[in-house]
């Protein structure tokens, strides 16, 4: 499969937001409050909020792409961690999305290298994320990934409070 791994650019910013949204409702949608969804849909996902991560010279964001459609994406920021996270130099896997049709064929594997990729061009030496503890496809891939549960945190969806894991892995 031909695709293209890419750096957004400003002109992304209202791509991804829809995008974004439309890949966290798909993942999360039926395991949530449809209101509580959507206040976190529009505060995480609107094109103001993806023009300024994008811009931000502490964040990466990386799409993917097949055949000029935006397949998944991932974004990555430097910027504290929690106290759990001991490895040197973490930099967080914001976010890390891939639309179900290109869902098992490597594509995530390969996304993610470009993220581990661009996690160290930020001056990262390790790389943490946040995943669902009602997610196991995400907390499987994360683990094949070479990543370790080390903590927990809170994820605010609206006004739910949700327990993320907190996985690392050295880069």
């Amino acid at each position: 499969m031909t695709f293209l791994l890419r750096e957004a650019l400003h002109r992304d910013a209202s791509h991804l937001a829809e995008f974004g949204a439309a890949v966290f409702e798909e993942a999360f949608g039926a395991q949530n409050d449809p209101a509580n969804l959507a206040a976190y849909l529009a505060e995480a996902f609107n094109e103001q909020t993806q023009a300024a991560e994008i811009a931000d010279e502490d964040y990466r964001t990386l799409l993917l792409e097949i055949g000029g459609v935006l397949a998944g994406y991932a974004q990555l920021r430097r910027g504290p961690a929690p106290s759990c996270v001991t490895l040197p130099s973490p930099v967080e896997l914001k976010r890390f999305y891939l639309a179900a049709p290109f869902r098992g064929e490597g594509l995530a594997d390969r996304l993610m290298g470009a993220a581990a990729g661009a996690a160290s061009a930020l001056g990262g030496q390790s790389l943490w994320l946040g995943v669902w503890e009602e997610n196991p496809r995400g907390r499987a891939f994360y683990r094949k990934c070479g990543f370790e549960d080390v903590g927990s945190q809170i994820f605010q969806v609206g006004d739910d409070p949700q327990t993320d894991r907190i996985l690392v892995r050295p880069l």
